[in-house]
């Protein structure tokens, strides 16, 4: 006898694209059949399938479960609703917060839950390792040691792409460790392309998934890259770049970085399928980019499509594939999640990482920005930002300076780095590209080391939500003229939230609608402010002890000329 049945529905088979009448039987985790309708042995427990689709369990082979706020096991509660079964998970953010035992830590959590979480460990612990000091640093030694833990599967993505192509010989000593354990080894190298792609592709790095233009997501998948795409990077051009090829290579849906709210409201991976039909590819392909091909990537040969001995990973889908409307999720051949919500009760959150934001006040002179530099006009760097992407372009500025001091404020936002890991070090640099009004916002949620920054118009405003993440503990927070409008605590290592998943929604989404009435307006408000010290993503970043030139991996300056 059967333990379940899954009766009257039709299989998608992820190998041949047809759809096909069949009942699923589960004995234990596995399936035990898929059989003619009525067919097989007797089950102890039926679900009616009747005009549903049965399809494998979604697969992530790239995020990161700190982006959404959320715990491992909070997260899984949130995400398995939405068919997402299994993830590979990069824990750099709280690892550059508090190390191995975070690393640790995250491990134990995710194994709480019954969602399938994989881990990488961080290859860039700091990401920018000698520009920037963040709570921890890995030497290849360490990553060897972390590889060989249970629960690991992976190097994660190797950022520091410039280090790797320039020949560094720490980044190609962590390569080196991961391959010789014959790990899976993945990337992250936006529109590399060329020589230093081959260079990069030769150390064993084989997976990118970062936004590409069409021709080098070509590129890549044509060098055998693992090309996985994330909802910034599902543009029509660069699908129908790829679908236009001879044969589809094994592309990978994945979800990177999507906060609490999002995922409640729009959803996860059944998202981000959604959007590549959107975008041009066929139902059937999207199907296999998020599961068969991500089951491939990450060597679970037990998923990723509906056969006999595979692990019963299953989704039951309303309406269309290309709806990706999930109604059932059965994980390890136990029902999860059904009608969009957990059927098991969520786990409760204890953590050890209390205290990680090591900052006592905020000076009465913070957010004052003092220069040697004699009175007059001055022409400074600045970051200008875009509504659409991560992308950082350098930018000119002319402010006043007055007695040693830079006149910003109704002039321009300032972005003021601090460090929050028991360093002095502070940098700033003004930002232009959104049209904001009296406001601020405080995040010590920073990519990648994670440090307190502030980004506002007017230092009271600064002031206010500086002091507010202070007495959170770590967090969000945002304050329009009138003083704090959101806030979302987050006490685990500053980078997520210690409350119900529900809490962790009801405040990311607080500060996405503060953040857009302020008026910083981006298709993904949380990466466009945390990526902007994320000194390996291009073109020009900031760190705590200065401004980046992403691909030149040096710095440039922050004032550009003498007075006049």
């Amino acid at each position: 006898m059967a333990d379940l049945r899954i009766s009257g529905g039709r299989v998608v088979s992820t190998f041949t694209g047809e759809v096909f009448e069949a009942d699923v039987l589960i004995t234990g985790e596995v399936i035990s059949g898929v059989v003619p309708p009525g067919a097989g042995p007797e089950a102890a427990e039926v679900i009616d399938a009747a005009g549903r689709l049965v399809v494998p369990g979604f697969i992530d082979a790239h995020m990161h479960v700190e982006s959404s706020f959320t715990t491992p096991a909070a997260f899984a509660w949130l995400t398995l609703p939405r068919g997402t079964t299994t993830v590979l998970a990069d824990p750099h953010e709280i690892v550059n917060v508090a190390g191995k035992a975070a690393m640790r830590w995250m491990i134990e959590q995710g194994a709480r839950s019954p969602q399938t979480q994989l881990w990488g460990v961080p290859s860039c612990v700091p990401a920018l390792a000698g520009m920037e000091y963040s709570g921890a640093h890995l030497d290849p030694e360490d990553v060897d040691e972390l590889l060989g833990w249970d629960g690991v599967s992976a190097l994660a993505e190797v950022m520091d792409y410039r280090a790797v192509v320039a020949g560094d010989q720490r980044m190609h000593d962590i390569v080196r460790v991961a391959r010789e354990r014959g790990t899976i080894l993945d990337g992250h190298c936006p529109n590399l392309s060329g020589e230093e792609l081959s260079d990069y592709l030769a150390t064993g790095i084989d997976s990118d998934h970062t936004k590409n233009s069409p021709e080098v997501a070509v590129e890549k998948a044509r060098l055998g890259m693992t090309v996985m795409l994330q909802e910034k990077c599902l543009l029509p051009e660069v699908v129908g770049a790829l679908t236009a090829l001879p044969q589809l290579p094994p592309l990978c849906l994945v979800t990177d970085d999507l906060a609490a709210d999002h995922i409640a409201e729009k959803g996860h991976l059944d998202h981000i399928g959604r959007k590549a039909v959107e975008a041009g590819l066929a139902p059937l392909d999207a199907l296999r980019a998020l599961t068969w091909n991500p089951a491939q990537r990450l060597r679970k040969y037990d998923r990723g499509v509906v056969a006999p001995s595979k692990r019963a990973d299953l989704l039951l889908l309303d309406g269309e594939l290309q709806d990706f409307a999930v109604h059932t999720v059965i994980a390890g051949g136990t029902v999860v999640a059904r009608d969009g919500a957990a059927t098991y009760p969520e786990p409760d959150v204890e953590h050890p990482f209390a205290g990680s934001v090591q900052i006592t006040d905020i000076a009465a002179d913070e957010f004052r920005w003092h220069l040697d530099l004699p009175d007059g006009t001055h022409k400074f760097r600045a970051l200008q930002v875009n509504p659409v992407d991560t992308y950082t372009r350098a930018a000119e500025v002319e402010l006043e300076v007055v007695d040693g001091e830079v006149r910003w404020e109704g002039e321009v936002a300032l972005l003021w780095v601090r460090n929050r890991h028991g360093r002095p070090n502070t940098a700033c640099v003004p930002v232009i590209g959104m049209d904001l009004a009296d406001g601020a916002l405080t995040t010590t949620y920073a990519h990648d080391s994670h440090n307190f920054v502030t980004l506002g118009t007017t230092r009271r405003a600064m002031r206010a939500t500086a002091e507010a993440v202070l007495a959170d503990d770590g967090g969000v927070a945002v304050a329009h003229a009138g003083g704090v409008v959101a806030r979302l605590p987050l006490a685990v290592g500053g980078v997520m939230s210690a409350e119900p998943a529900a809490e962790a929604v009801a405040g990311s989404r607080r500060v996405r609608e503060a953040l857009e009435a302020w008026g910083w307006r981006h298709a993904n408000p949380f990466m466009s402010v945390s990526t902007l010290t994320l000194a390996v993503s291009p073109s020009v970043k900031i760190t705590d002890l200065g401004l980046v030139d992403v691909l030149a991996r040096d710095w440039t300056p922050q004032v550009l000329d003498c007075c006049h």
